[in-house]
């Protein structure tokens, strides 16, 4: 049945692939963006995709494209699934074709993203009236298993879900609540980012399990890959985000307690909660290091809570260990370019100033004076 709502998809990977076969199988409109054109051919040549696991069935494309202006243009909500590496980059192409009443949603928005976009759309002299929403985390767990199929190993019960300006977040569920039930709302989006689970499971992991995995070794990443000890150092790392949740006063949820409410996977420890995860069954670990869970997540998910944590007074010791580590393993400089708390534009604010941006996209300072988002 043909949905009034039309959907773009920006990002033709694992997540972007999953969103659109299974938002046209449901019968909405739906085109799919991807910057590099070569990924795309196959699909432009025959624009269906396959859905295999727990969804199954073929969704048909409206439309397939490296275009920007195409890929956005008439489109009710904009679903973005690059690596939030690629974020400031969209919101720049985006910005100049933006019309008002669009929405822009993060999945993720890893930490900082949503607050990212905003200001840069801002920057970029977008005047429209747009809103920017984030997920605390993709809806699905999956993986593409040819250019035109993909395999969704399981969907998450629940993802939260907060936008800029905040007033906007009960439209944008409602609206994707016919495809998404799973959506719940968020106070802002510091919640979400605070929330980011990604930033727990993934760098640690990956850089504990780097001997095998630049060996090209086969194994299941979270089954195999998080042991015992491994796990037990993810609980740390998982302590201190909490932490800094807690001095931001945002809701916050441990690791474990996470894995049960969007699983089911219980357990007395992290460990034990991510063995008894039927959704990381069969999720195989990567091929080398140059990947996402290093060079998203360590920049994009890791610094921004480190360096939000240092201006609060709280020490991140497990967190800047793993930070540290990325850097002498892959010789970049993460910081560089990373969302610290400057860049996000929350550098000398108080709690209730830094709610204000996350909330408004701007916060009014002493004497008056505006000041807006990312600097």
């Amino acid at each position: 049945m043909k949905k009034e709502l039309k959907y773009s998809i920006i990002g033709a990977g694992n997540g972007g692939m999953a969103m659109a076969g299974y938002l046209a199988m449901l019968g909405y409109e739906v085109s799919l963006y991807n910057r590099t054109l070569a990924n795309i051919l196959p699909l432009i040549e025959n624009p269906f995709i396959s859905l295999t696991g727990e969804i199954t069935g073929t969704g048909i494309l409206k439309k397939v494209t490296n275009i920007m202006k195409d890929a956005i243009e008439g489109a009710d909500m904009i679903m973005v699934t690059v690596p939030a590496i690629g974020h400031y980059q969209i919101a720049v192409e985006m910005a100049p074709y933006l019309v008002d009443g669009q929405v822009i949603v993060l999945n993720p928005g890893r930490t900082g993203g949503a607050l990212e976009v905003y200001e840069t759309l801002r920057r970029e002299k977008c005047d429209k009236n747009i809103t920017v929403a984030e997920a605390q985390s993709l809806v699905y767990a999956c993986r593409t298993t040819s250019p035109n199929s993909v395999h969704v190993f399981q969907i998450k019960n629940e993802v939260t879900m907060a936008s800029i300006p905040s007033t906007n977040i009960t439209y944008v569920i409602n609206q994707l609540k016919p495809a998404y039930p799973q959506f719940s709302v968020a106070k802002d989006v510091l919640e979400t980012s605070i929330n980011n689970y990604g930033a727990i499971f993934h760098p640690a992991p990956t850089l504990l399990n780097s001997g095998h995995i630049e060996r090209g070794a086969p194994f299941e990443y979270y089954i195999e890959g998080i042991t015992p000890s491994i796990g037990d150092f993810i609980e740390i790392m998982d302590r201190e985000r909490m932490e800094l949740g807690h001095a931001l006063q945002v809701d916050t949820l441990s690791a474990k307690d996470w894995l049960y409410e969007t699983y089911g996977a219980k357990g007395n420890s992290l460990y034990e909660a991510v063995q008894n995860n039927p959704a990381y069954m069969g999720l195989q670990a990567p091929k080398g290091l140059q990947i996402r869970y290093i060079f998203e997540d360590v920049p994009y998910s890791l610094i921004p809570m480190a360096s939000i944590a240092k201006e609060l007074g709280i020490k991140t010791p497990a967190i800047t260990t793993v930070i540290n580590i990325a850097a002498l393993m892959t010789g970049k400089d993460f910081y560089e370019d990373g969302r610290t708390i400057e860049r996000l534009g929350l550098k000398g604010l108080t709690i209730n100033q830094m709610h204000d941006l996350a909330r408004n996209g701007k916060v009014i300072k002493d004497g008056g004076k505006e000041k807006e988002g990312v600097a």
